[in-house]
């Protein structure tokens, strides 16, 4: 058998062993990037040298510590884009890509304001302008995070893009004031995991916890985005939140009670599970009231 087969072999049986549902693909992903090539090349390489192989168990050895792939290999796909991540960044998740679908499919005015709060690593706020772009739309596109560390990471992310990023807390009273009831479209992927609920040891022990953790009920930053939203959005802006699987709907409710949005839907993600809200800006309050 090719010896870096055969290594593969051992190194997903590894993986699997220490819990790992995804051992196979990760085996193979960590000996694609540390040959630098795709993962689907693997079978046409030549047998790497000694050197590889070392560094190659070394890297299975981390993982099989459940320290997540993506700070291994140093970046996360989400949707059309490869982000740079690592250690004191929320890892974009896949289910999210559901949220970035419905916003690509709305229909914007050709010089849209969007604004991604709790952007992390800049993911949706990224893959948003380079949607836009792709449309000859020239949209500005905003992303906001309170952390340091991760909008680190989303500069190198933006890096020759026309995204801005802001470090601000979105619970701030005045943020972003000056674009009052000007904004086209609000996208959150907030903090939302009820406090105390088991997560993976990837998300526990690496992801940082003020991007997972929303309080008792999930909801300790989702109700001031609902509150933002209902302040920055034009009237008939859309707004589009993320939620734990077990606070959809409250989440509805948080943004049917505020008074200032009307089709509001809950949706699910691809995996089939209540994932995000979505509301449209009412044309003034008195409608809504």
């Amino acid at each position: 058998m090719n010896p870096l087969r055969r290594a593969i072999d051992r190194a997903a049986a590894r993986l699997a062993e220490a819990g790992i549902d995804s051992a196979r693909s990760d085996a193979e992903r960590l000996a694609a990037h540390l040959a630098g090539i795709e993962r689907g090349r693997l079978a046409l390489l030549d047998a790497p040298d000694g050197e590889f192989f070392g560094r190659y168990r070394a890297a299975v050895t981390e993982r099989s510590r459940r320290v997540p792939l993506q700070h291994l290999i140093g970046t996360a796909a989400f949707g059309p884009l490869t982000l740079e991540v690592g250690p004191g960044v929320f890892i974009p998740r896949p289910e999210t890509e559901a949220m970035l679908a419905w916003a690509t499919a709305q229909r914007l005015p050709g010089q849209a304001l969007i604004v991604d709060l709790c952007t992390g690593s800049g993911a949706l706020a990224l893959a948003l302008a380079r949607h836009a772009d792709e449309l000859g739309l020239q949209a500005r596109v905003i992303g906001v995070d309170n952390s340091e560390a991760a909008l680190t990471y989303a500069r190198r992310n933006a890096a020759g893009t026309s995204v801005e990023l802001l470090q601000a807390d979105v619970r701030e009273q005045n943020l972003l004031a000056e674009l009052q009831g000007s904004v086209d479209l609000i996208v959150a992927n907030p903090p939302y995991v009820p406090d105390g609920s088991v997560v993976e040891p990837e998300v526990a022990e690496h992801d940082p916890s003020g991007a997972v953790f929303g309080g008792p009920d999930g909801m300790a930053v989702i109700e001031p985005v609902v509150h933002l939203a209902g302040r920055l959005l034009r009237p008939g802006g859309l707004l589009a939140v993320e939620h734990d699987d077990t606070t959809s709907s409250h989440t509805a409710e948080t943004i049917h009670r505020s008074g200032l949005f009307v089709d509001v839907e809950a949706r699910r993600d691809l995996t089939g599970r209540p994932r995000f809200v979505t509301a449209r800006r009412v044309l003034s309050v008195g409608a809504a009231l």
